[in-house]
């Protein structure tokens, strides 16, 4: 007998079978312009390709005649346990993608027992993030800008509700060239203008959402211009160097990961000032086009400096075997971001609890395919990079 039509938003996103489905999905939702910033990258996305394509050239090596009829996909990371090596990293603007935003992220991590990052460009405050999931383990992630007096007030108000991690993003000295965004005159929060106006008609849902939900603002930054660029460009500070590490590292009391690395080199002259940890990432080809291939970069980064700090990747990531690539080859754990933006678009908080439930099954399965009893026994030897 043929199954029904499956009418309901909801009963799509429960039956997506991975995240290029959830993708599919949240295109069909969400207006091209709200998509695009999603989907798109910088210049000729050649970066976002490429770290995409490089899990394509994955290659794993599974041992037979192991027994997997129990296996773990928890790790530990900064000296606590998460249940798998996935962390939602932070995200711009996140409610313009589903007025759940923020909170929604935070609450399906708690769910899922992995972290939450909260971004300074985030349209939810730390506070909020908080109170939504209670006993989530939640981070915020810091761009620095001009006045450092406001600096000390973001790292403050993060602290005061509980957050005890910090990814510090260095890979954004001015804004990269996002042509998508130029084109569709992105701003934030959108313009219902003629374009505008067409789009609510193609996607009412989304623009039902917009117009009765709470008001779409920056929940930390005030008084900056609504393009995207511009707001990059006045607010950030591109005199940043290495030695502001350390009055960053005296202001925060907690864990200190940096976020941009895309150089052995740098990596070792971060661990050598003793970072927490160290994010192996191409913004995820929303800054430079045609920077290093995340996934590429990542061996030999882990080689270099993996004894005295936790290197993670970000970049690229669309399933649980792409994360079981990444942690043989020395990554902690994976940042995702795309992915799980594309559960939000298409179906709000259950969207993202989706795209966690996937690609924790994709994970699992991945490990007793190659024979391996845990997440923490991955290695070099169960996975290689193919020249094509």
């Amino acid at each position: 007998m043929p199954r029904r039509p499956r009418w309901s938003r909801a009963a799509r996103v429960a039956a997506a079978a991975d995240v290029a489905d959830l993708r599919l999905l949240a295109r069909k939702r969400a207006p091209r312009m709200v998509f695009d910033y999603v989907d798109g990258a910088a210049e000729g996305e050649r970066s976002m390709a490429r770290a995409v394509a490089a899990f394509g050239r994955v290659e794993f090596a599974p041992r037979v005649l192991r027994d997997v009829s129990e296996t773990s996909t928890s790790v530990e990371i900064l000296g606590r346990r998460i249940g798998m090596p996935v962390v939602l990293g932070p995200t711009g603007f996140t409610r313009m993608m589903h007025r759940a935003g923020e909170r929604a992220v935070a609450r399906a991590a708690e769910r899922a027992g992995v972290p939450y990052v909260l971004s300074t460009m985030g349209t939810t405050t730390a506070a909020g993030v908080a109170a939504a999931a209670p006993g989530g383990w939640n981070w915020f992630q810091l761009y620095v800008v001009r006045d450092r007096a406001r600096n000390l007030e973001r790292l403050s108000m993060a602290a005061d509700a509980g957050m005890d991690v910090l990814v510090v993003t260095v890979d954004v000295p001015v804004a990269g060239a996002r042509l998508r965004d130029v084109r569709h005159g992105l701003t934030v929060p959108p313009s219902l203008r003629w374009r505008g106006a067409l789009e609510a008609v193609r996607h009412p849902a989304w623009w039902f959402d917009f117009l009765t939900g709470e008001p779409l603002r920056f929940a930390t930054v005030d008084g900056a211009p609504d393009d995207l660029a511009g707001l990059t460009n006045l607010m950030f500070d591109p005199s940043v160097t290495i030695a502001d590490l350390a009055w960053i590292r005296s202001a925060w009391p907690g864990r200190l990961l940096v976020k941009g690395v895309q150089r052995v080199d740098d990596a070792k002259e971060l661990a050598a000032v003793g970072v927490d940890g160290l994010v192996v990432s191409n913004h995820g080809g929303r800054q430079l086009d045609r920077s290093p291939t995340p996934l590429e970069l990542l061996p030999e980064v882990a080689a270099a400096v993996g004894e005295r700090t936790e290197v993670f990747l970000d970049g690229g990531v669309r399933s649980g075997a792409d994360v079981a690539a990444a942690v043989a080859l020395g990554a902690r754990a994976c940042f995702v971001g795309r992915a799980y933006l594309y559960g939000l678009m298409a179906g709000g908080e259950q969207g993202v609890r989706r795209t966690l439930e996937l690609l924790h099954a994709e994970f699992a399965r991945t490990l007793r395919l190659l024979g391996v009893g845990g997440a923490e026994e991955l290695g070099p030897d169960a996975v290689r990079l193919r020249d094509s």
